[in-house]
């Protein structure tokens, strides 16, 4: 008997676990726990009340709960939680923000699905001479 992962499975980072390294692939993640490095995820990525994620966030879709530390970017949306916290710059297709949660950073949101990567702001003027 074979055994077939649904599609919309979901991997799950346990409340009590901190882990170092790098999150790549397909599906969704749930973090409830500690995680340091990036997260790099085709799908969407939840972060429970309580956990934190301390490095470079890119997911499809992210439900921030815990508290994030570095950058975040989503082609789709991202939804804070009153619980919610982050520390860095975001990018996403669209924002939802509940009452209660924080963020510190640049934020950029609003553009269409595919964009956001391809959105290079100018960031240095040319001094003259």
């Amino acid at each position: 008997m074979s055994m077939i992962t649904p599609k919309g499975s979901e991997s799950i980072l346990s409340a009590g676990l901190t882990i170092e390294g790098k999150i790549e692939g397909n599906g969704n993640i749930r973090v409830a726990g500690r995680f340091k490095g990036n997260v790099n995820v085709k799908g969407e990525l939840t972060i429970e009340p309580g956990a934190t994620i301390d490095g470079e966030v890119k997911a499809d879709t992210v439900l921030v709960g815990g508290e994030v530390r570095g950058h975040l970017i989503a082609n789709s949306r991202v939804e804070f939680k009153e619980s919610g916290t982050l520390i860095g710059d975001l990018k996403a297709g669209s924002l939802t923000v509940a009452a209660g949660s924080k963020m510190r950073g640049k934020v950029e949101f609003g553009w269409k699905e595919g964009e956001v990567e391809a959105l290079h702001p100018p960031e240095s003027k040319t001094p003259a001479h």
